[in-house]
């Protein structure tokens, strides 16, 4: 039975702010809430800072976890709207049925495959050169996309292999006499990119640094296959997900969005 968790950290706090500056080191804390290990399900996690005082995150496991040391060592203990949340996320998988809209929100890391990259990273140039030195062929690397235009084209050509749409946004249509005949009112896809970050971190402290280009999305969705969107759902989207990527969440709309939709 898969459950959702929501943890509030406080950012003041020593062992919150070693846990918010490295992806790695979060993800470990998360797994220590897991009863079973080594862990060997699959774990999805979300980073949400909307305030500077506060920064919530989003976990998805298969097994009911203990969040008690997170909120101990780095959240608020005892204190109102300090205590961990943990949801049955089996409800809203049954709600998942064909033509049904939801808000989304969704925070990945769109990635591309080329032969070669232009500007290689410690990694890929440590590859290469293993490749030159061995005579060997490369598989191919995979290079982060930069620019907004092309993290949002990343999503829009992937939905449907992932069982949904995004229709298009409700654009409010000119007053009368002020649209031009012909003129396109459409406002597009209902999808918008709230913010972008690079994250930057070490996995050991004499290790290569790890660099991930990352963008939050949310907008609203159609679902156009129910059993693919569920495997979306609970295996996530793209690609470095032990970095708190790829985890996709849904929501009722609002009633005004539900009226438009």
């Amino acid at each position: 039975m898969p459950y959702l968790s929501k943890i509030a950290l406080n950012p003041r706090r020593r062992a919150a702010v070693a846990l918010l500056s490295s992806p790695h080191r979060l993800h470990a804390a998360i797994l220590s809430g897991l009863a079973v290990q080594p862990v060997t399900e699959r774990v999805l996690w979300r980073l949400d800072s909307n305030t500077p005082h506060r920064a919530d995150i989003l976990i998805l496991t298969e097994s009911r976890p203990s969040w008690a040391h997170l909120v101990e060592d780095a959240g608020w203990p005892g204190a109102d709207g300090g205590a961990s949340l943990i949801a049955d996320y089996t409800p809203l998988l049954e709600h998942i049925v064909r033509g049904r809209e939801f808000s989304f929100r969704l925070t990945a890391n769109p990635v591309q495959n080329v032969p070669r990259p232009s500007r290689p990273s410690e990694q890929q140039a440590t590859r290469l050169k293993e490749e030159a030195d061995n005579g060997s062929r490369h598989r191919g690397f995979r290079v982060a996309h930069r620019t907004a235009a092309q993290q949002l084209q990343w999503l829009l050509k992937r939905c449907e292999r992932h069982g949904f749409n995004i229709p298009g946004a409700t654009a409010t249509p000119p007053a009368p006499g002020l649209q031009t005949q012909g003129e396109d009112v459409s406002a597009g896809p209902a999808v918008t990119i709230v913010s972008r970050d690079i994250l930057r971190f070490r996995k050991r402290p004499d290790g290569p640094r790890v660099t991930l280009s990352t963008a939050t999305f949310e907008g609203r969705l159609r679902v156009t296959d129910p059993d693919t969107l569920r495997v979306a759902l609970l295996g996530g989207i793209g690609p470095a997900k032990g970095y708190g990527q790829g985890l996709l969440t849904l929501a009722p709309l609002h009633t005004t969005e539900a009226h438009h939709g």
